[in-house]
């Protein structure tokens, strides 16, 4: 597949996450996709990150996810991006704070026939948590 079809495949990503439509995650995501970089506890495959995305929106349901530069090489998509929600579900076994966040983060994707087929990511979780009063640091500010 050529960068361009990729990139397109990379923003229909974004059209599904907007959408919670992950029942259509399959669209992009291959389905023995490999996560390098998996949340605790996600299961492998296009399982885990139908999983993944799934209770963070029910943790986050106002969930937005902004791109800044995507950078596109041949198979690899670099995206960088600002993340933002409200904390009205439970999370990663903490009770709805009602509190906002805002961080930042980068994910790297290499595509397979269109999909992404390997995912490396890291987003700000320190100061998610920090930001929603889960540090330890600022409970109760």
């Amino acid at each position: 597949m050529s960068a361009a079809q990729n990139q397109q495949a990379q923003e229909r990503l974004g059209e599904l996450l907007e959408q919670r439509a992950f029942d259509r995650f399959g669209e992009v995501w291959a389905e023995d996709v490999v996560d390098h970089d998996p949340a605790p506890g996600q299961a492998p495959g296009l399982a885990g990150i139908v999983d993944f995305w799934t209770e963070f929106t029910t943790a986050f349901p106002d969930l937005s996810l902004e791109p800044d530069p995507l950078v596109v090489a041949d198979e690899y998509i670099t995206a960088v991006f600002t993340i933002r929600g409200t904390h009205s579900g439970p999370f990663q076994g903490h009770e709805p704070t009602g509190r906002t966040f805002e961080v930042r983060g980068i994910q790297v994707s290499k595509f397979r026939d269109g999909k992404i087929a390997e995912r490396w990511g890291a987003t700000d979780e320190k100061g998610l948590a920090a930001q929603l009063g889960l540090d330890g640091d600022s409970a109760g500010a």
